[in-house]
């Protein structure tokens, strides 16, 4: 049974980030076609662009990683947390850079999941207040979540 809920949520992680789903574009489906002077537009002055949103799925990515596995690194590819700041408008090779860092811990995470014990999945994770599986299954809303994000700022985009 618990090697059944460790190939469901790696299936979740897998839709919700680049696999066909149901309901509608995913974490990369969301960014597919997007250019590189668009991903630093803001809706408003305070608000995160397309490119925080993608550096930001990436570092959680990292942190869920680092609370599964003990493989290195022990830190983020970035200085920083949560949300980093990134150029005004990023050079094409830049936001491809940033694409890459998020595919790269996507797949670091999916690799976490792949070997984790699932004896574990119902237990706290750290120290946080969240089973492993509930975390698991959070990086998967999160990607959904953000990519509905990108979505509505594309759109605020076209229409401005």
């Amino acid at each position: 049974m618990a090697d059944i809920q460790i190939a469901l949520l790696r299936d979740q992680l897998a839709r919700a980030f680049d696999k066909r789903a149901w309901h509608g574009p995913n974490l990369m489906g969301s960014l597919r076609g997007v250019d590189h002077e668009i991903v630093a537009w803001r809706p408003q002055p305070p608000r995160h662009n397309i490119v925080e949103l993608v550096v930001h799925a990436a570092y959680w990515k990292y942190r869920i990683h680092r609370v599964l596995s003990d493989a290195p690194p022990r830190s983020f590819d970035l200085p920083g947390s949560n949300f980093f700041p990134r150029p005004d408008i990023p050079s094409p090779a830049q936001w491809n850079a940033d694409v890459d860092l998020l595919r790269s811990w996507h797949g670091r995470l999916l690799t976490a999941v792949d070997v984790f014990t699932p004896e574990l999945l119902p237990r706290q994770a750290g120290k946080t207040r969240f089973s492993y599986a509930e975390l698991i299954a959070g990086a998967a809303a999160h990607d959904l979540y953000h990519a509905g994000q990108i979505q509505l700022i594309k759109r605020l985009y076209g229409d401005r």
